[in-house]
């Protein structure tokens, strides 16, 4: 009788004992300042130098100098052109601006080729548009715009404005002059024309 007892009193202490611990563990946690929680969660900040006018290599160095790592770029004319030789380009604008930021804060370059004037306004910031429901008005815009924002089943011939009959490669460089069908057209699965040159070149 006295050992069954014995074993029970040792069972019941060894069960409070662990119970009371638990609690004291969450206790613990529940009670710790909310800053000493989440230290640790939040980037720290950098001062983000102003590095418009300077040559997208050079703003992409300077900027990780500074602690900013996660960086882009896109042309600010709207013709969604790669920056795939960074030297050749420069930087018309940053998003941010210069100041304080959390140095895990995107940094976008607004660029344009060495020998271009950079824009009044950026026109390449986001995603093309897409066309919806009617036919936009493409003229003035590359064509590789107007491809991407038409639905990827359209079926689009890309002619040689100019007469010269020349290949359309590089349909960033090249401009729209003239579309059928028109804008304001509904889209219901049409082919799409569109007549274009070089962006040096007049329509």
């Amino acid at each position: 009788m006295h050992t069954r007892t014995a074993t029970a009193t040792l069972i019941a202490a060894a069960g409070l004992l662990a119970l009371t611990g638990c609690e004291g563990g969450a206790d613990t946690a529940k009670d710790k300042p909310a800053a000493a929680r989440d230290a640790g969660s939040d980037a720290e900040k950098a001062s983000l130098p102003d590095l418009t006018g300077k040559g997208l290599q050079s703003a992409q160095d300077q900027a990780q100098e500074a602690g900013f790592y996660g960086l882009t770029s896109h042309d600010a004319l709207g013709r969604d052109r790669m920056q795939a030789f960074d030297r050749n380009w420069k930087v018309c604008a940053q998003e941010p601006a210069a100041g304080d930021h959390p140095t895990d804060t995107k940094v976008d370059f607004a660029t344009v080729k060495l020998d271009e004037t950079c824009p009044a306004k950026d026109s390449g910031a986001g995603e093309p548009q897409a066309a919806g429901a009617k036919m936009p008005d493409f003229k003035g815009k590359a064509v590789k715009i107007a491809r991407g924002a038409l639905d990827p089943g359209t079926s689009l011939t890309v002619n040689d404005a100019s007469g010269q009959d020349r290949v359309i490669l590089m349909e960033s460089n090249w401009q729209v002059c003239s579309q059928r069908p028109a804008a304001g057209t509904k889209l219901d699965g049409q082919p799409v024309t569109l007549d274009a040159v070089k962006f040096e070149e007049s329509c």
